[in-house]
């Protein structure tokens, strides 16, 4: 690794204090020296990184668009010092991190891929809970979830995990047969299993120009996605299925997509964790596994 080009850490930090606090005045208290000092060392940041972070003379203070973007970065960068700093002066004593989740998602996609992070993190316990509502993590002490929604939850931060994309899939032994799947409209020889919580069949058939062809209310239907999964995979009909929850299935073979035709639910997965500065270390730590393994699928 080459060497790090980097700022003067206390014109750093004193960038960092009067940009969270939108006020030099703050910043000196905080930091226990004057607002002169502050000033100065915000300047001194700027002449070493030939860049304005701060518009002159605004009350209160207002970062430029620069200052912004350069802000996110930095505030970043300490909240990691600040956590690996807590997580070392504690030693490497054992600890336990609490996730939220669905049940369909953690036994679909997440406890398969535990195993990795546990590797990573022998001294972190962790504890997986699991319910569909948005939990209070305070109240419910929970570090962090894995919901399903919009992305809008009041007090915490949300980051994508995946797109809702909703598709038919099914055994293998589907594709031979008396009927088999071999164009869209053959459908109509199999039974639909119906999963409560995601996207219907009316609204996938419509998509496919179907809806008038097969009727979308025949078949079982099931309260949780891996039940729908479960009796697709033993050949009971064809289920519809979140792209995240079969993964796995369809790369082992135990299940396959017949058709690529699918829908884009309005809904996705969140990682979803408190709004706090800063991120305790071992959910920065979960964070970016999760996105790590993400990125890997």
């Amino acid at each position: 690794m080459g060497k790090r080009v980097l700022p003067p850490l206390s014109a750093l930090r004193a960038f960092e204090a009067a940009a969270r606090h939108m006020s030099f005045v703050r910043a000196a208290e905080e930091l226990n020296v004057t607002p002169s000092a502050v000033s100065h060392q915000v300047k001194l940041l700027e002449t070493w990184l030939e860049a304005r972070l701060f518009h002159r003379g605004a009350r209160p203070s207002k970062l430029t668009d620069r200052g912004q973007t350069y802000f996110r970065s930095v505030e970043r960068a300490f909240d990691l010092l600040a956590s690996a700093t807590s997580e070392t002066r504690t030693g490497a004593a054992r600890s336990s991190l609490t996730v939220a989740t669905m049940d369909s998602f953690a036994s679909n996609w997440l406890v398969p891929r535990l195993h990795r992070f546990r590797s990573m993190h022998p001294t972190l316990d962790i504890r997986i809970t699991l319910d569909d509502r948005m939990v209070d993590f305070v109240k419910d002490a929970v570090d962090i979830a894995i919901r399903y929604g919009r992305g809008r939850w009041p007090g915490a931060e949300a980051e994508l995990l995946f797109d809702e994309e909703v598709f038919p899939v099914c055994c293998p032994s589907l594709m031979t047969g008396a009927h088999p799947l071999g164009q869209l409209a053959d459908l109509r020889f199999h039974t639909l299993l119906h999963d409560s919580a995601r996207i219907g069949w009316a609204r996938w058939l419509k998509e496919a120009a179907l809806d008038d062809v097969i009727d979308a209310s025949k078949g079982p239907v099931f309260g949780r996605s891996y039940l729908a999964i479960q009796a697709a995979g033993n050949c009971e009909g064809v289920a519809l299925a979140s792209g995240p929850l079969v993964s796995d299935a369809i790369a082992r073979g135990q299940l396959i997509r017949p058709f690529d035709t699918k829908v884009v639910a309005e809904d996705a997965y969140f990682l979803v964790y408190r709004a706090q500065t800063p991120i305790p270390a071992k959910v920065a730590s979960f964070r970016k596994w999760l996105l790590d393994e993400r990125s890997c699928r």
